[in-house]
């Protein structure tokens, strides 16, 4: 692959503007989702009704995603790399659906803030999602990204930390909006 890669200087610079696109990419969402953070974030005096649907939209995709991966896990370790990789897939796709509907909902809802008991386990949980979430989104997409071009070994040294940290991010993301729904709209 190496030799490859050395000898063919349109698969390098094809690696390469790919490895480019990551980590844009990844700097935008980071730039985007730290500027909806912000109360000054210009917002809609009344947000569209259909986006108060999407904080629920939000958590089901997520949650439907942990199903996929988990499964995606059972088909790679049934050695069935076909079923695998259209699982992998579907993530990918239910991850830019659920980026999509995020961004809409924050871009036009107000912030809502926890009113439990739970305070310490909720911004527990809530804080090391995002992080973990941030930190973890170009390896995800590394690690696609090698298994789609063929580099196993390069996508299985990803997986081995990507995979359980977007596990969690799966899971925390409707466990946080479950903790959360009571008082969205107040």
């Amino acid at each position: 692959m190496a030799s490859e890669t050395i000898n063919n200087p349109d698969k390098f610079n094809q690696k390469r503007g790919v490895k480019i696109a990551i980590w844009l990419f990844t700097g935008v969402v980071f730039l985007l989702v730290t500027l909806m953070g912000s109360k000054d974030f210009p917002r809609p005096n009344e947000a569209p009704e259909f986006t108060k649907a999407l904080p629920a939209v939000n958590a089901i995709i997520n949650f439907s995603c942990f199903v996929t991966l988990i499964v995606s896990f059972i088909m790679i370790k049934r050695k069935n790399v076909t079923m695998h990789m259209r699982l992998n897939t579907f993530a990918m796709i239910l991850s830019v659906f659920f980026l999509l509907s995020y961004v809409l909902y924050h871009i036009t809802n107000k912030e809502t803030s926890y009113e439990g008991d739970l305070v310490g386990l909720y911004y527990f949980i809530l804080s090391t999602h995002i992080v973990l979430s941030g930190i973890s989104l170009p390896f995800i997409l590394f690690s696609y990204y090698r298994a789609f071009i063929g580099d196993v070994s390069g996508h299985k040294k990803l997986v081995k930390w990507a995979y359980p940290v977007w596990l969690y991010v799966a899971l925390t993301g409707p466990i946080v909006y479950l903790m959360l729904s009571p008082y969205y709209g107040k």
